[in-house]
């Protein structure tokens, strides 16, 4: 006989059914419906407070998150320093020429340069926003920015 979606079945014994609690002497499961006699858990909302304990210990342990967060996406941060190790005097760096040498993963929300480091090559830099004093740092070496 051929499989088709037709005539698939599932394995024997892999689907039981559920149990139906409370449901007369004869079930098996009637009268106290596998809750045992008496205590608090045989009582309806007998335990469910202990989750609800142990739930709030650890939201009680979660940092709080405080202010605004916006959703505008900020660029990705660079520093001179980091165009120092990573290109040759000369070399244009792009978003591109970056995200080749590794040093971003990706430009999705465009690439800042900041100040911190120090330059002595003369690089060519375009497409990247580039913050004052890295600005004054690029120029000081006889680079210059293309905006």
């Amino acid at each position: 006989m051929a499989y088709g979606l037709h005539n698939l079945r599932s394995a024997p014994g892999s689907r039981s059914n559920r149990r139906r609690l409370g449901r007369g002497h004869g079930s098996g499961r009637g009268k106290t419906a596998g809750r045992g006699t008496k205590g608090q858990k045989a009582r309806t909302g007998g335990r469910g407070g202990l989750k609800r304990l142990g739930l709030r210990r650890i939201l009680l342990a979660q940092p709080k998150l405080r202010g605004f967060r916006s959703l505008t996406p900020k660029p990705r941060v660079m520093n001179v320093g980091d165009l120092e190790r990573a290109f040759a005097s000369g070399a244009t760096v792009t978003p591109q020429t970056l995200i080749a040498a590794k040093c971003i993963s990706t430009a999705r929300y465009g690439v800042k340069l900041l100040g911190r480091g120090t330059l002595t090559k003369s690089l060519i830099v375009q497409g990247v926003q580039v913050s004052a004093p890295a600005k004054a740092k690029i120029e000081a070496v006889g680079g210059r920015i293309d905006a």
